[in-house]
């Protein structure tokens, strides 16, 4: 008889998968710096603003130097061209978040997007895809957009990214 995997789960800064050729372990930090890269490299190219926010993210989300979270993201960087299973990676990471996680992701999505000052469609549509990989409910991400005007003081409709 064969066993069914059990689901993914987070231990410490860990998400584990058993699959049926093994456990397999992802560093959490560098599942969020490859969704990051993956809406940041929407429109093609990385600006320096877009690459400051990912660090500040990471930074303030797992508390490490800047040296640190600069490394992390060049590592994902690499690793994604060479990757092409990562959406299965983080549609497995969605499964053990929390509404509360996801809606955290969402805002640190849009923040990425918006470092550059440019709404391109390509990158409107990989934060699309990203929240669809991410299983973030399009409530959650209206309360993302409500967040981010918020924190970021914008109030008015033409700084609206759901356009």
């Amino acid at each position: 008889m064969i066993e069914e995997p059990k689901p993914p789960r987070i231990e410490g800064d860990e998400l584990i998968i058993d699959t049926q050729s093994g456990t397999e372990v992802y560093d959490s930090k560098y599942l969020l710096a490859g969704l990051l890269i993956f809406v940041a490299r929407g429109d093609k190219t990385i600006s320096i603003n877009e690459t400051q926010q990912m660090m500040a993210l990471i930074e303030e989300q797992f508390d490490i130097p800047g040296a640190e979270s600069l490394a992390l993201l060049q590592r994902a960087i690499e690793d994604i061209a060479e990757n092409p299973d990562m959406n299965n990676l983080l549609s497995e990471l969605s499964k053990v978040l929390s509404l509360d996680e996801k809606e955290d992701i969402a805002v640190m999505l849009l923040k990425v997007a918006a470092a550059d000052g440019r709404k391109d469609a390509e990158e409107m549509e990989k934060l699309r895809v990203a929240a669809e990989i991410m299983s973030i409910p399009a409530e959650l991400m209206h309360n993302a957009y409500d967040r981010y005007f918020e924190e970021t003081g914008f109030s008015s409709p033409s700084h609206d990214f759901k356009k």
